[in-house]
């Protein structure tokens, strides 16, 4: 890969990684104990209401938030991950074959780690 389509991977990987932190710091918090960790943040909403089900909608906002917390956040460490790459000169090769990854697998997703033909293993 010659350094014009590095520096075009890299691009869209640092304004990928921003967005994904944006995201993430709406939903949650960098864990004090570990920055490289990510959590929830419970809902906004009054717990200690008497209505039960102001409680249940509360524990459900958490329990999506967490959930989507760690989509995001593995999106994130592949982000990270494949900056890291371009940095040591290994990025743009499948993690499987050692190929090359296509060029239209890593414009669909800059942070591919494998290319098409192991992208489902």
């Amino acid at each position: 890969m010659n350094e014009i389509d590095l520096n075009k991977f890299k691009n869209l990987l640092l304004a990928e990684k921003t967005k994904l932190e944006e995201e993430l710091s709406s939903i949650g918090r960098r864990n004090p104990e570990n920055p490289s960790d990510w959590e929830a943040l419970p809902s906004d909403a009054q717990t200690d209401s008497a209505d039960l089900n102001d409680f249940a909608d509360n524990i459900e906002d958490f329990e999506t938030n967490t959930a989507i917390l760690k989509q995001l956040e593995t999106q994130l460490m592949d982000v990270e991950s494949a900056l890291t790459k371009i940095e040591d000169g290994s990025y743009g090769i499948c993690e499987i074959s050692g190929k090359e990854i296509e060029i239209d697998r890593l414009e669909a997703n800059p942070a591919a780690r494998t290319c098409k033909a192991h992208m489902n293993d």
